[in-house]
């Protein structure tokens, strides 16, 4: 199924993100953890990420076809640019036409850790031109990111918007934004994103907080930023990951809420292949 199809007025789409596992064992692990979450919590989607540089490219082309195909549950690839020649991503695509999976989230990627910015030649450098090739040569429904705190690399928050809107125009039937905790940065970038133009679906993506150091790691690449009272109230938990943890779902129940009280289409969840958090997250909001 389209992905952009869940997005009705009146539905609440939650949909889940992993990354694949490095391992065959891993990838079994992770196949009975979604299997299991498509039992239980029967999300609408899931998506499977791909590495820096595309350097998960065979095993995240592997799992996506195993939870489409296998499970029978709706599956998004991610797709990166960067690392990729032209030729790379027609066969990335006919591999993933041929096994029935017709979402693709069209992202420029990161360069491996520590290596220089060396793109390929015959290939593409910004995502707004992979939703174009994409939009151009195949049916399929293509996901985009957006960034409500703006994008690390962007100038300012206009001309964030200004490149949406390109991806807007050019094919993306939905965006999924950066991680963030504080909703007033997902409404006012859904307020001016609506000014600009953009008519799609703008769904938050939500990171239910388990371990202080990692998400501190996470917020400085990305350029996302921890509240006050939520940075305190998770430094007042210190050493003990429960309390952290019970503090960051807190959190991520409560944001969720006000969230799609606002209006939100669905909360995306970004998982870290440890959907204990998230499940107890969801079950607080259904």
């Amino acid at each position: 199924m389209r992905i952009s199809d869940f997005y009705k007025p009146g539905t609440s789409v939650f949909s889940f993100e992993f990354f694949p596992p490095k391992t065959d064992a891993g990838a079994e692990n992770l196949m009975k953890t979604i299997a299991d979450l498509k039992e239980k919590v029967k999300p609408h989607f899931v998506s499977v990420t791909n590495g820096a540089g595309g350097s998960t490219r065979e095993r995240t082309m592997q799992v996506v076809s195993r939870i489409q195909n296998e499970l029978g549950l709706t599956a998004m690839a991610h797709l990166t640019c960067l690392g990729f020649t032209r030729a790379d991503l027609r066969e990335v695509m006919r591999v993933m036409i041929t096994e029935n999976v017709e979402n693709i989230l069209a992202l420029r990627g990161d360069m491996p850790k520590g290596e220089e910015f060396d793109p390929k030649e015959d290939s593409y450098q910004h995502a707004t031109e992979l939703v174009d090739y994409l939009a151009n040569n195949y049916y399929v429904d293509i996901g985009a990111a957006c960034y409500p705190e703006g994008h690390p690399e962007s100038p300012s928050p206009e001309d964030d918007i200004k490149w949406t809107k390109e991806k807007y125009d050019l094919g993306a039937n939905f965006l999924i934004t950066q991680l963030f905790f504080d909703n007033k940065f997902y409404f006012d970038y859904v307020e001016r994103a609506k000014a600009a133009g953009i008519e799609a679906p703008i769904v938050p993506g939500i990171m239910p907080i388990t371990n202080l150091a990692q998400i501190e790691r996470f917020t400085q690449m990305c350029g996302a930023t921890i509240p006050k009272d939520l940075r305190d109230r998770l430094e007042a938990a210190g050493d003990d990951q429960g309390a952290v943890m019970a503090v960051g779902i807190e959190q991520a129940i409560s944001q969720c809420r006000e969230l799609l009280a606002g209006g939100a289409p669905g909360i995306h969840f970004y998982t870290l292949n440890k959907s204990h958090a998230t499940r107890s997250v969801l079950s607080a909001l259904l």
